[in-house]
């Protein structure tokens, strides 16, 4: 029963596990970073989290998992706990993705990639997750769609388009052009227009749009056009996308203008007169009649034709070339020969009204055979064309002439007609025998073809012309040729890679190959320069910086293609120039100047260096001060920093400033620096009495006191540090019936009796208590009044406080405490050392200070015993005369009583 209960239910519980299943639709930009949130599946689906409200049931939490790891699942990563979707750390290219065009699926186990959708422009990333445990089973389709961001520029296919269009295209006139840019990105992120950076004000573009939104560009005739004035146009043509900001792409595109047969033959004379000696042979050149047509190809060719005006006996007596324009005699002339011939000459052009000229030719009776001139050539001959290499030494034989009269009745004579580096000389010792030779070196670059005529004459005044054509082979003789020997160049620092520095350009005067130049770097040359061997352009590679280097200076050489090669060197500079890439710099980060206090206002307390690496102005330093300027003030010039007022320590012992460095560059840069100021004490604070508080105050003894107990004390403190404030007490003054029964210890201030009171010793004690720093260069003091009256009890007040009121007469006897650290004193050499001597000063007093508190608090722990021996660190120094308290006194106490 269990078995068929099974069958029965388990269709219809996989039934129920397909309907749970649900789809969830996000989208995001292309490009994100890792971590960056796509959504939470637990809190679209409304599941119950762990530290939710109802945390307490999820027993087991819920569980998230890719149903397999595939394509998708590398874009994304999924949190198995709270169900969170993140970007992983492989970015989401959607041009990759969706490839548009192939309109393929890409399949990656339980993930997807589709670009099939409702819209055109989506790209899907599909992935299925699995929700656990059981009771929260369900599949979970994820369509994540993928938004399209502006990280194409448009692109060209070909980098040069070529477009041809007629001469005699109308206004208007399109032309699509075949190579239209591609953007992977779609939509306005797509190519959205096209323009032309140079339309020669004949053209401009146009755009269609095709039911597939392809825009196409197409080329428009503004304006007339004419091969023969222009035969072709280069300009650049803009690919410009809608993305903001809008991205570009350009090709060359080359408008090539084809011809059309709108020109038609033209003789540049309307008539040619020609003379013809009776006695010429036949294939005698009679003239060449020679038409223009300023088309091309087909459109251009001519032919030649007599003019049905030509009688019948003229077209037999000369021959015209059709091809060539040429006249020639055909046949013998004879004493019934006509003596005036008028040949009209047609020049016929494809689809034109032919073009015409007259040749007179004039026939002149001959009763003599003219004179003979035989030519045998010595040097290389073809087709009556002499050939001579332009590195043939002076007087090189060219060619022998025979000159006679074949009457043999006349004296004949010839010369050289024509100008060139030639000389015809009789060869002797035969008779009517000429040499011709070369007179001077010949050279290719200067004439390469020279026409000259051998002329002979008889002594009936009968001419006779030979023309020969010689022609100069060239050779290697010429070394490239550079327009700049120096060539200086500047490029600003920070350039792009493969920066256009310039385009070098050297000639060389020999034909073909020879005059064929390449072009190399020097040896002195950084790797970082490039030199195209073909066309010259100089490029470097790299990023310059001026701060490393400011001037590069090597070689450059052109290279013909002879044989041997020869070549020519060139030198090339180049100055970086500098751009506003570097901040200020101090020479340290924080700056730390000692001081004394009570510095006299403006005085130079320190100078703050800094430097920029940058040059001209943006290279120049300003300093400000940022905080505290209400006190201190900076020369921005030299750098010195000042006090406004003269500072005193007690007030203030140090201060911390920050200054600022901004460079003249546009934008400008700056940087800061800590500044600290440390105050110096000065001695110019003397011990200020706290106790007792007036001179007025007295305190009662008891004659039972014993000896060695301490009375009462001084106390006194100073405002200045280190040795400045380190304070002696000694009694300078006393009176009273046995006043050496008191003492004072120098560094407590502790009064304490010496000797056991009798009853003679009873009455009013003074003392006048001296309270001195060891302050340099002088030390300061202050005096105070110390009343002990000894008695059983005091019984009348009155009578004490009159007695205190009494000028005391006492006799000063100051005692000197003993100084156990005396400062070295020196004489300054320099104004400027102090700050650092005193410093110096400071921190070595207060190391000896350290360790003389130690021995005294040794000293002191060892009872009252030793306050005899105690007395040694006073020094008892007598002075004469009578004490003035009221000068003694540094200020004034207020007075009252204990």
């Amino acid at each position: 029963h269990l078995l068929l209960f099974l069958l029965f239910v388990g269709p219809f519980n996989c039934f129920a596990s397909y309907s749970r299943a649900t789809e969830l639709f996000y989208s995001l930009n292309e490009g994100l970073p890792a971590g960056v949130l796509i959504g939470s599946l637990a809190r679209d689906l409304r599941l119950p989290t762990a530290g939710g409200q109802n945390s307490a049931s999820l027993q087991p939490p819920l569980s998230f998992t890719l149903a397999s790891h595939g394509l998708g699942g590398q874009y994304v990563q999924l949190d198995n706990r709270s169900g969170e979707l993140h970007t992983s750390a492989v970015e989401i290219d959607r041009e990759a993705l969706c490839v548009e065009s192939s309109g393929a699926t890409i399949l990656g186990g339980s993930a997807v990639v589709s670009s099939s959708s409702p819209s055109p422009e989506s790209c899907l990333l599909l992935l299925d997750v699995l929700v656990l445990p059981q009771e929260y089973f369900r599949l979970v389709k994820v369509k994540i769609a993928i938004r399209d961001v502006n990280d194409n520029a448009p692109r060209f296919p070909v980098p040069h388009i070529r477009l041809v269009v007629p001469e005699n295209a109308p206004v208007n006139t399109r032309l699509a052009i075949e190579h239209p840019a591609l953007d992977p990105d779609m939509g306005t992120n797509g190519v959205q227009t096209y323009r032309l950076r140079d339309n020669y004000g004949v053209f401009t573009l146009d755009v269609e749009e095709n039911e597939n939104g392809e825009r196409t560009p197409y080329l428009i005739v503004m304006g007339a056009l004419d091969r023969e004035t222009q035969d072709e146009y280069v300009t650049v043509i803009i690919a410009e996308d809608g993305g903001t900001p809008p991205l570009v792409g350009s090709a060359t595109l080359t408008i090539g203008i084809s011809d059309i047969n709108d020109n038609c033959p033209q003789f540049n004379d309307s008539q040619l007169n020609v003379t013809l000696y009776g006695n010429s042979s036949l294939g005698t050149h009679v003239a060449t009649v020679h038409a223009v047509d300023m088309d091309l190809g087909s459109n251009a060719q001519i032919t030649y034709s007599y003019s049905q005006k030509v009688p019948q006996p003229s077209r037999d007596l000369f021959h015209l070339n059709e091809s060539t324009g040429a006249i020639t005699l055909s046949n013998k002339v004879d004493g019934d020969t006509p003596r005036l011939h008028r040949l009209i000459i047609l020049g016929n052009g494809p689809g034109c009204i032919p073009a015409v000229i007259t040749v007179l030719v004039t026939i002149i009776k001959v009763m003599m055979r003219p004179p003979e001139v035989v030519p045998r050539f010595i040097a290389n001959e073809v087709e009556g064309v002499v050939y001579l290499k332009e590195l043939e030494p002076i007087n090189t034989p060219v060619a022998f002439f025979t000159i006679k009269d074949p009457d043999e009745k006349y004296k004949v004579s010839c010369y050289l007609d024509g100008d060139g580096p030639f000389r015809l000389s009789p060869y002797k010792p035969y008779n009517n025998e000429y040499l011709l030779e070369t007179t001077k070196p010949l050279d290719f670059e200067t004439q390469e073809l020279y026409e000259i005529s051998v002329v002979a004459w008889n002594s009936e005044g009968f001419h006779v012309k030979k023309v020969v054509k010689i022609q100069i082979l060239d050779d290697n003789d010429n070394s490239p040729v550079f327009s700049e020997q120096l060539i200086e160049l500047s490029i600003e620092e920070n350039n792009v890679p493969n920066a256009f520095l310039t385009k070098l350009h050297a000639t060389d005067a020999d034909s073909g190959e020879r005059g064929q130049v390449s072009y190399f770097l020097g040896p002195d040359a950084p790797s970082y320069f490039a030199l195209d061997k073909t066309t010259g352009v100089l490029t470097v590679s790299t990023q310059l910086d001026r701060e490393e280097k400011e001037k590069y200076r090597y070689t450059v050489k052109a290279v013909d293609s002879g044989f041997p090669p020869r070549e020519s060197i060139a030198t090339v500079t180049i100055t970086v120039l500098d751009k506003n890439d570097n901040s200020p710099r101090f020479i340290n980060k924080d700056f730390s100047f000692f001081v004394p206090e009570n510095f006299p206002g403006f005085g130079e307390i320190g100078v703050i260096s800094v430097t920029d690496a940058d040059a001209g102005q943006n290279g120049w330093v300003a300093l400000s001060v940022l905080n505290g300027s209400d006190i201190f003030v900076i020369d921005t010039g030299k750098g010195v920093l000042r006090a406004k007022v003269s500072l005193d320590r007690e007030q203030q012992s140090s201060y911390v400033l920050w200054i600022e460095a901004v460079d003249g560059g546009d934008p400008a840069l700056s940087s800061t620096a800590k500044i600290t100021i440390l105050l110096l004490d000065i001695n110019d604070n003397p011990p200020l009495v706290l106790f007792p508080q007036s001179n007025m105050s007295y305190l009662l003894v008891l004659p039972s006191t014993l000896p060695g107990s301490p009375i009462t004390e001084v106390y006194a403190v100073d405002k200045d540090t280190g040795m400045n404030a380190v304070i002696a007490y000694s009694i300078i003054g006393r009176r009273g019936p046995r006043p050496e029964s008191f003492r004072i210890d120098p560094k407590t201030g502790n009064i304490t009796l010496e000797e056991s009171l009798m009853q003679n010793d009873y009455g009013l004690y003074r003392l006048l208590v001296k309270v001195s720093d060891h302050g340099y260069p002088e030390p300061l003091h202050s005096t105070v009044m110390v009343n002990l009256f000894v008695n059983d009890t005091v019984s009348n007040e009155s009578y004490i406080e009159s007695l205190l009121r009494k000028e005391p007469d006492i006799s000063v006897e100051e005692k000197q405490p003993q100084i156990s650290i005396e400062p070295t004193h020196k004489k300054m050499e320099s104004a400027s050392c102090m700050p650092t001597l005193v410093a110096l000063s400071i921190i070595s007093l207060s190391s000896i200070a350290l360790v003389t508190g130690m021995g005294i608090y040794i000293c002191l722990r060892k009872g009252k015993k030793h306050h005899r021996a105690d007395e040694n660190l006073e020094v008892q120094i007598p002075l004469n005369g009578r004490i003035n308290l009221h000068m003694l006194e540094k200020k004034p106490v207020e007075i009252s009583n204990i």
